[in-house]
């Protein structure tokens, strides 16, 4: 035994670096481990998107599917704050642009989707109201004429991926707390103190070693790899992954200012500040598994045609203007839902002192489920009601 903290999280993606910040800056000794590299996995392969409106997959399955994936809201919206602010927080900036985003629509269904959608939203307080075709003629003249409305919401928007996480990362460094990289935790113990936890460390040569941390608390930020390292902790946190496309364009004029998902179709798009241009919205890739089945989320994931060609029929419909540019490279990344679309977020029942966060639109919440986390090590309450997100219901429901 050599290294005793406060807090360990183990994975470097965008929450994982948020967290670790936050609990630094609250004077904790922190440790942040990853298998890899920060940055290297989920959030640094998604397009950067900040929906703070219900996505086309919460609300594709009818109305009460939406009213369930409507009570992560109070997540969203203290997301949407955090957003705004985070920039001066970190130091130093990582193109967030929250200049507003639209759900659009082409037929009478999706209008009445939209109007039903706005209406739920606004219940739980986000700003969105629906625009008809004459105001998006002066809004966002970039639409197809065949979009005939359109939910508006000046909250959204998109932050650089790319930088994000490791900005984030070197402000948890400046606050104190320690990095691993290269590290697996293959194990974990319990004692009275906390845990005792086993990490693989990799150098850049290939050779592994063995290390043990003594860590308080534990936070699991690790996406994909969420479910496998519950086990860990004899925990059943039950998620879904899935392996999206994403296409970049090569650079244009600006001249889409907002960010853009479709009410009847798996579409999301935004102009990033390199001037080119993020198309995904839940087209499906290829999730590489393992020969009993299991995914094997350290393999390569492959790309599917089909789905890159629907994706983009998908864009240029929706803005024509596309039609002109050249798409110059796509890709998949991954992501992790809950059986019921909700996100993780809390407590793991049965290992005193671990703590989890996945699931939904887990970029785009990282910092409201940070700070939450941030809370939760300290003792101290959330000020968000995380009954909704309880990592065991889904044991609960079953017993």
């Amino acid at each position: 035994m050599s290294d005793h903290y406060d807090v360990a999280v183990v994975g470097g993606g965008l929450l994982g670096c948020l967290t670790a910040w936050m609990a630094a800056r609250d004077g904790a000794r922190v440790l942040l481990v990853d298998k890899d590299q920060v940055n290297q996995h989920a959030s640094g392969q998604n397009a950067g998107s900040l929906h703070f409106q219900l996505e086309y997959r919460m609300v594709e399955s009818g109305e009460e599917a939406a009213r369930v994936a409507a009570e992560a809201m109070p997540l969203h919206l203290d997301a949407a704050a955090m957003w705004a602010r985070m920039e001066d927080e970190i130091g130093e900036p990582f193109g967030v642009r929250q200049t507003g985003g639209l759900m659009v629509a082409e037929n009478a269904d999706q209008v009445g989707m939209l109007e039903f959608k706005a209406e739920l939203e606004r219940s739980w307080g986000l700003d969105v109201r629906t625009l008809d075709r004459s105001e998006l003629d002066v809004v966002a003249p970039y639409l197809s004429p065949a979009i005939v409305a359109a939910n508006f919401s000046p909250l959204e928007g998109k932050a650089d991926a790319r930088i994000a996480a490791p900005a984030v990362a070197r402000a948890a460094v400046a606050a104190g707390a320690t990095v691993r990289t290269r590290s697996r935790l293959v194990g974990a113990h319990r004692v009275p103190a906390g845990w005792d936890l086993s990490l693989r460390e990799t150098s850049a040569t290939g050779d592994e070693r063995a290390h043990t941390v003594r860590a308080a608390a534990i936070v699991l930020a690790a996406g994909v790899w969420t479910t496998e390292l519950g086990r860990v902790f004899d925990a059943d946190l039950p998620t879904v992954p899935l392996a999206l496309t994403m296409t970049v364009t090569s650079k244009v004029p600006r001249f889409i200012p907002h960010l853009v998902q479709h009410a009847g179709a798996r579409l999301s798009l935004k102009q990033s500040l390199d001037s080119t241009v993020l198309i995904g919205g839940g087209w499906p890739a290829r999730l590489m598994r393992d020969a009993d089945g299991s995914p094997a989320f350290d393999r390569k994931h492959q790309l599917i045609p089909q789905s890159i060609a629907g994706n983009a029929r998908a864009a240029v419909k929706t803005v024509p203007g596309l039609d002109r540019i050249p798409a110059v490279r796509s890709w998949v990344g991954t992501t992790t839902v809950a059986p019921d679309q909700l996100p993780l977020v809390g407590a793991v029942k049965g290992a005193p002192g671990v703590f989890v966060a996945t699931g939904g639109s887990a970029f785009t919440l990282g910092p409201s489920f940070a700070r939450v986390l941030t809370a939760l090590i300290s003792g101290r309450s959330s000020d968000v009601d995380l009954a909704p997100y309880d990592p065991a219901r889904f044991a609960e429901r079953s017993a």
